[in-house]
């Protein structure tokens, strides 16, 4: 890294898989020109959060350059750089509550993301990945743009237990405990509204009867499903993306 900050060994991790994620939603197409944010618990230790200096777009972040900010936006550390204070609210939603568990937020505007936000009917149950948020994907009612603070216990309520919510008529969001898996939820959200946007462009979609999208979706995140790893979810996913975006481009290191 360019800078002469002194991180400690969590804090510098923490910096380089969140400037890693921005770069990848940059390579999959979950951006959208300088807007949206991942944000992510500076570390174990501070109740802090690392996010975008607000103008950048997201193959522009760095691991330097990421802004230290507390739950209402404010700047922690001195830094020439500013923030969105208005884009944060709906990340603040869920970092006010210091959750163990949801110390990661991501949220896009995709083209397929904001499609299946702007139907009635959700997301269907028609594919692989969409078996993976079968009775497990939350849905918040639009209200704007998200600019006013007093949304925040709303977002929160609408999220319950879950790890994923649409944005009605606005577009995705997923949380985690870490940053691998809160990118590969958001991976596998945004895939299955690819699908379903295709699927039914294509012709009549064929919806999965309950017990069988239950059973998938168990099947790929039980207990003992396919996605099971010891060292946590995403974690094998994401260290090859990790391969990957260094071969493309390293300089979210810097």
């Amino acid at each position: 890294m360019k800078t002469n900050k002194n991180f400690d060994d969590e804090e510098l991790q923490n910096r380089l898989d969140l400037a890693a994620a921005y770069h990848l939603a940059d390579y999959y197409g979950f951006s959208d020109i300088i807007w949206n944010h991942i944000t992510c618990k500076t570390s174990s230790k501070k109740n802090t959060f690392l996010i975008n200096k607000f103008g950048l777009r997201y193959d522009e972040v760095t691991a330097s350059n990421l802004v230290k900010i507390d739950v209402d936006g404010n700047i922690v550390d001195e830094t020439p750089f500013n923030v969105n204070h208005a884009g944060f609210v709906i990340h603040s939603a869920i970092h006010m509550k210091h959750s163990d568990e949801n110390q990661v937020v991501m949220h896009t505007h995709t083209r397929a993301g904001m499609a299946v936000a702007g139907v009635k009917e959700g997301l269907l149950p028609i594919s692989m990945f969409a078996t993976t948020f079968h009775k497990r994907l939350a849905y918040h009612e639009y209200e704007g743009p998200s600019l006013f603070l007093d949304e925040r216990d709303r977002i929160v309520n609408s999220l319950g237990n879950h790890k994923a919510m649409i944005l009605k008529n606005h577009g995705l969001l997923t949380v985690g405990k870490t940053i691998p898996a809160a990118f590969l939820r958001l991976y596998r959200l945004e895939r299955a509204c690819q699908v379903q946007v295709d699927a039914a462009s294509a012709g009549t979609v064929n919806t999965l009867g309950d017990n069988i999208a239950t059973k998938s979706g168990d099947d790929i995140d039980g207990p003992e499903g396919v996605s099971k790893d010891t060292d946590g979810l995403g974690q094998l996913e994401f260290a090859a993306l990790m391969r990957k975006i260094d071969k493309v481009d390293s300089s979210y290191r810097d």
